[in-house]
């Protein structure tokens, strides 16, 4: 076990930000969540795959809907609404036990990213259980059928879920991933596109081999490594594509940033170009496929991640502003998504482009 620094764990936040690839969340409410905890005095306790005994209770908590924000008739709806006094993820996780009869030993991300990392620590630490060093994702993902959860199999529901208002909501059967990811995104778009939601509450004798491990370790070093080169003035992106397999494919300054909401995901395109060469890349919550100049350059499941050409910084989805310089990195796709199965739910036709899954990087990693 590691009991996590406030600087490991803002490193973590970093790394989870480039693993985020453009997605996972904004970063400030990931640091609110553990700031939140380490003021109340808690711990944040890492532990291996390996270290957790096989009928311990282990569960998967999230935030799921869109970043792009309300326009003022959406808001409407919500007129008169209270905010309640408890944090949501913090009272899907008490009900949750409640109905399961059973305390939780820890929890996993369902993600990496800015937020949705921190959002599964921080009913974890609050509770005094465990973080697991893993996750079935490897990065940020737009939909729950994107894990390993699904490519092993493994049931969703039963799944609890809160919106900020205090509502929650069991699904305590649902017919497959696909539905639950349907049902808990409907559940979204009516909780002002934020809803705390728990699932894949499993012995980890059932986990085990379909998490990947070693995930939070991965992206506490990745942003050490980030960290350092902005203190150094060195070149942060750079440093992260090689020291995980990744390469820098194109800086440039972006010419276009648009967005929407669309069934409870942000749609949109951000447009770089560097003299007569552009790249366009599409999103739908992270980054799903790149055209440099105007020719298929990189698609899911590859990492298609942005940083601030100034400052080093890694950049979320949300913050790219026009006029803003940007390099843009490919980091390789965690191993199980290149699989024929992973490629069939989180490959190029997913991200809407009609060609075979080709890497512009040469290897791709164990993660």
């Amino acid at each position: 076990m590691r009991t996590l620094t406030r600087q490991n764990l803002e490193d973590m936040l970093f790394g989870a930000v480039i693993m985020g690839a453009g997605g996972g969340g904004d970063i400030a409410e990931g640091r609110a969540l553990i700031d939140t905890a380490l003021s109340a005095g808690k711990t944040f306790d890492l532990v291996s795959v390996d270290d957790v005994p096989a009928d311990a209770l282990i569960c998967t908590p999230y935030l799921l809907g869109s970043v792009t924000p309300l326009n003022p008739e959406e808001e409407r709806m919500y007129a008169g609404l209270e905010d309640s006094d408890q944090d949501p993820l913090l009272q899907a996780y008490a009900e949750f036990q409640n109905h399961l009869g059973q305390e939780f030993f820890g929890t996993t991300p369902c993600e990496l990213g800015g937020s949705n990392t921190a959002a599964a620590f921080f009913p974890a630490v609050m509770n005094g259980h465990k973080i697991i060093d893993a996750d079935p994702a490897g990065r940020a993902v737009p939909e729950i059928t994107h894990s390993t959860y699904y490519l092993a199999g493994l049931p969703a529901a039963p799944i609890y879920a809160v919106n900020q208002f205090g509502e929650s909501f069991l699904i305590d059967k649902v017919k497959d991933d696909q539905r639950a990811e349907t049902l808990v995104r409907a559940l979204s778009q009516v909780s002002r596109n934020t809803v705390a939601a728990i699932d894949h509450a499993l012995p980890m004798r059932d986990l085990r081999d379909a998490l990947i491990p070693g995930t939070i370790t991965k992206a506490m070093r990745l942003g050490e490594i980030c960290r350092q080169a902005m203190a150094a003035g060195t070149d942060a992106a750079a440093d992260v594509a090689n020291a995980s397999g990744g390469a820098v494919v194109f800086s440039g300054r972006a010419t276009s940033v648009t967005y929407k909401t669309d069934q409870g995901f942000t749609i949109g395109q951000i447009e770089l170009a560097d003299g007569d060469r552009t790249m366009q890349i599409s999103v739908k919550n992270e980054n799903m496929a790149c055209w440099l100049d105007d020719k298929v350059f990189a698609t899911v499941p590859d990492l298609i991640c942005l940083f601030d050409r100034m400052s080093g910084a890694p950049i979320a989805n949300p913050d790219v502003v026009e006029g803003q310089d940007i390099n843009v990195v490919i980091l390789p796709a965690p191993r199980p998504f290149t699989s024929p199965k992973g490629l069939s739910i989180f490959g190029p036709e997913y991200a809407g482009v009609n060609a075979t899954f080709t890497s512009p990087l040469a290897t791709q990693q164990d993660l």
